[in-house]
């Protein structure tokens, strides 16, 4: 399904989202090779429950067997079955700065991934498309290092107290001030870490008698943080403003079950760049229905803060919209920034609110000067305040490599979910046998790639993520794409039935549509 949106003034940019439907013969493999390995393996577990086969799963001890179960053995089957033929796909090991090519250990398993052995040999250059390096800052050298290196024999490596007690360092005060000037909010905060930016802030903003609005592929923080405040949660279909109004409409007309009050607050949740769908939230319309229902709005921009808009300032300026008409402006240090941890960003009332109130304020260690520093140069960098237009180009660098490789996979033939302007590209691989053959396959063409399956997605739409960088160059894309292209073709991978022409003399971004034969 292709969405070029315009939507009565709301947009000032074209928006094309494509998410194309799973071809019918493809989604009915893909269950029956999920049938296939279910079956065999009930016949392994049979197998080790008769000792034919060797069991090495955790299991209860003999004298705990009439105990409630400790390990779960329903629960644990998929683990046990099938992301065990897979496991080598995930947790590689890298030696060296997780830039545009990593340094990656070599590892063999002799007992079908159960363990793994290290051969002590390393694979060199491995071009990384699977770090969240969007401005190529995760590097050992340059300015940002040199200042983090300053601080770390200023003040050394850890604070040893939270920001309550005797942890609130001037390197802290001065970050906040910049962030805050950076979103264009009144005040911010930060926080060590940014799942618990998340997961600790939302029980403080909402409780028992408000309502929760989430997107239905939110973050793992976001889901955490919207259960631990008691309050009630209603999902609404993954960017789809339609189901999002309904929701809307209904707390407002029936209030809370039973009683029938109106609700103490209803708050919208949402991201800014979905990471593994590689789309970006309808932030207009998210605004609109916000102002209409007289709702609260917190935007986790993780992914989109620096990777999106002209100067990187996320999805609220990619759509050339006022910060002050997002409540709550979330985001993190770990991916645009190259460092750790995450921030609050808003009105100074609400800042104040949350550094008495938040678990993460009061109880969590504050943030590692030198990461402080990391994050300070960076960001300074990306304002253009070192004095160079590094950073700019950087973002602009970005975008480029972005539109080029998302249009050259399409071109290929491949299903590639998201937005156009999305640097998280997520390629479909459906079938389970595909997981693992793809991440291997790549890896040997010393490509790094992410491969994700159930459950972190529907239990058909497997994929493949690319991370693009502004550290990759144009070769560098190139061979991952000719690499990829071959792939394809090995796993018979390049699914679309709707292929783009390739048009030398067609401008950067537009698209043409062939309509191509089942």
């Amino acid at each position: 399904i292709n969405h070029i949106v315009h939507n009565g003034g709301l947009y000032k940019r074209p928006f094309n989202e494509a998410f194309e439907e799973t071809p019918m013969l493809i989604a009915v493999l893909t269950y029956v090779g999920y049938g296939v390995l279910t079956l065999f393996g009930y016949l392994r577990d049979f197998m080790r429950q008769w000792k034919i086969e060797k069991c090495q799963n955790a299991t209860e001890r003999e004298e705990q067997k009439d105990f409630v179960p400790l390990y779960q053995d329903f629960e644990n089957f998929y683990n046990r079955n099938l992301y065990m033929r897979i496991r080598d796909s995930w947790n590689r090991p890298i030696c060296s700065v997780p830039g545009a090519k990593v340094d990656m250990m070599e590892r063999v398993s002799h007992d079908y991934n159960w363990t793994f052995t290290y051969t002590g040999r390393v694979i060199k250059d491995v071009i990384n498309m699977g770090s969240y390096n969007y401005l190529g800052f995760a590097r050992n050298t340059g300015a940002c290092q040199e200042a983090a290196a300053k601080v770390l024999s200023q003040y050394g490596a850890g604070v040893c107290s939270t920001r309550q007690e005797m942890g609130n360092l001037d390197k802290h005060e001065e970050l906040e001030k910049l962030v805050a000037r950076f979103l264009g909010v009144e005040s911010a905060m930060v926080y060590g870490m940014g799942f618990a930016t998340n997961s600790m802030n939302i029980p403080a903003l909402v409780g028992k008698g408000c309502l929760i609005l989430s997107d239905e592929l939110n973050h793992a923080s976001l889901v955490l943080g919207a259960r631990l405040s008691g309050a009630t949660i209603r999902i609404f279909k993954h960017n789809n403003m339609q189901s999002l109004e309904k929701l809307l409409k209904d707390a407002i007309v029936h209030g809370q079950p039973r009683t029938r009050r109106p609700w103490k607050k209803i708050l919208i949740l949402v991201e800014g760049i979905y990471s593994m769908e590689g789309s970006i939230v309808r932030l207009p319309e998210v605004i609109a229905l916000k102002k209409k229902y007289k709702s609260y709005l917190y935007v986790d921009e993780a992914h989109s803060i620096g990777a999106l808009g002209p100067t990187g300032r996320g999805v609220v300026e990619y759509f050339g919209l006022n910060p002050e008409d997002v409540d709550v402006m979330m985001g993190t240090f770990t991916k645009s920034f190259g460092a750790a941890g995450g921030y609050i960003g808003g009105k100074k009332e609400l800042i104040d609110y949350l550094k008495t109130c938040s678990h993460s304020s009061a109880y969590a260690t504050s943030m590692s000067p030198p990461v402080v520093e990391q994050i300070i140069t960076s960001v300074k960098c990306i304002m253009g305040e070192d004095g160079t237009t590094v950073g700019e180009a950087r973002v602009q660098q970005l975008a480029e490599n972005t539109r080029y490789f998302r249009r050259r996979l399409k071109e290929m033939g491949f299903i590639i979910y998201g937005n156009e302007d999305s640097p998280i590209v997520p390629l479909m691989l459906y079938m389970p046998a595909k997981i693992g053959a793809f991440g291997r396959e790549m890896l040997k063409r010393n490509i790094g790639v992410v491969v994700v399956g159930f459950p972190a997605t529907p239990i058909i739409e497997s994929r493949a993520r690319f991370c693009l960088s502004a550290d990759h160059t144009k070769e560098m894309l190139d061979t991952a794409l000719k690499e990829t292209s071959e792939v394809g073709d090995l796993l018979q991978l390049k699914y679309s039935r709707r292929r783009l022409v390739p048009l030398l003399d067609r401008p950067f971004d537009e698209t043409t549509y062939e309509e191509t034969e089942d």
